[in-house]
């Protein structure tokens, strides 16, 4: 969606019409859902929590401010709601030992960015050398590229200074190249990513 039809639709949301809440909600619910994957595997943990998040955007709309990128505002959001979810959801399991927050950023190359049957060995190859990287230079990249997200949102989300999310994106893509450096196609892959 383009930045004006975003702040187009957020803005007549802030309004209260009817329509753009649920023209944000369809737009955006599968790709929070999957989001929320990342870092929980408990489905319901996850529904709830993004019905949460609706729920408190319909109460608060008086309150929110204008964005030009509703998919920035929806996930910044959620990692937050879902991030209390989990913390609770741990003390209330009595789980023991200390819990971390962190996503489990697993690329799904065959069905995000290339077609599977031409890609397969290389594909392999690509989540081989992701599995390498730590856990917050997976959840950058995922930022970075499959979300698109500028530095400075990706600063906001997971409080990084802006020169440590440049160098740590920078680090990963060198680890990937490393990794990746036996097969000149995935290579050329690496590379065409943004900077």
């Amino acid at each position: 969606m383009n930045v004006n039809a975003d702040k187009e639709l957020w803005e007549d949301f802030l309004k209260g019409e009817d329509y753009a809440l649920s023209n944000i909600y369809y737009q955006h619910v599968q790709g929070l859902y999957r989001y929320g994957k990342k870092f929980s595997h408990d489905d319901e943990l996850i529904k709830d929590t993004i019905q949460e998040l609706f729920f408190d955007l319909i109460r608060t709309r008086r309150n929110l401010h204008s964005t030009d990128n509703i998919n920035f505002y929806l996930i910044a959001s959620f990692r937050r709601k879902l991030a209390k979810s989990i913390r609770k959801s741990k003390i209330f399991s009595n789980t023991s030992g200390e819990e971390f927050f962190k996503a489990e950023i697993e690329y799904s190359i065959e069905r995000e960015l290339i077609e599977k049957e031409e890609w397969s060995e290389k594909e392999k190859l690509l989540q081989t050398g992701l599995k390498e990287l730590s856990a917050k230079q997976r959840e950058i990249l995922y930022y970075r590229y499959i979300c698109e997200f500028s530095y400075e949102q990706i600063c906001e989300i997971t409080s990084l200074k802006y020169d440590s999310a440049r160098k740590q994106v920078f680090r990963a893509l060198k680890s990937l190249r490393k990794a990746l450096s036996d097969n000149s196609g995935m290579v050329f892959f690496i590379f065409s990513f943004r900077l």
